[in-house]
């Protein structure tokens, strides 16, 4: 088994690639040791010490280091994940294969006016945003819509990444306010 690896506009955060898919829809993120019990490869990772979070793409694992060398940690990372898929283990304890990014919907806001509004905003981020943003090993979802001021949620590399300022402001910022007149600002949420 040959994994990639690919850098990430975040320098504490490295993208594994192991060449098969990882979950079948959605995203997930594992912030801690604790929040990692439902998945046997995020426990793994996290074993490895310096690993502070792991998420998960389509097709890909980020991984982000405290600050420890990626030097040894990468050899440790390579082998934790080898080994998962070698074992044949699922991804997820409770054997599902897709993400858990449909809950985030359930805490979205926005004012009902705005429905039309939210929709395009959504499309745009759906379909221009989040390619953009998976190819570094991330993720963004629409939280809310408020007074012109249009909240996401940075995940994976994008979270806490020196870049995401910029990425918000200059990016997406300037994109959503090219097609949708009534977005006046981005922020992360």
């Amino acid at each position: 088994m040959f994994i990639q690896t690919e850098a990430t506009p975040n320098p504490a955060t490295l993208k594994f690639i192991p060449g098969r898919t990882v979950l079948d829809g959605g995203t997930m993120e594992f912030s801690n040791r604790e929040s990692a019990s439902r998945s046997p490869l995020a426990e793994r990772l996290f074993s490895v010490p310096g690993v502070k979070s792991v998420f998960y793409g389509s097709d890909f694992v980020t991984v982000t280091k405290d600050d420890s060398d990626w030097q040894h940690l990468k050899p440790a990372i390579l082998g934790a994940i080898m080994e998962h898929y070698m074992s044949g283990a699922p991804l997820l304890a409770d054997g599902a294969v897709g993400g858990d990014d449909t809950s985030d919907e359930a805490d979205e806001f926005f004012d009902e006016a705005d429905a039309e509004t939210v929709d395009m905003i959504k499309d745009l981020i759906e379909t221009r945003v989040r390619p953009a943003v998976a190819n570094d090993g991330g993720d963004i979802t629409f939280r809310g819509f408020k007074d012109g001021i249009v909240y996401l949620n940075m995940k994976g590399a994008c979270s806490g990444c020196p870049s995401s300022t910029a990425t918000l402001q200059h990016g997406i910022q300037n994109l959503l306010r090219h097609f949708v007149p009534e977005v006046n600002e981005v922020r992360p949420m």
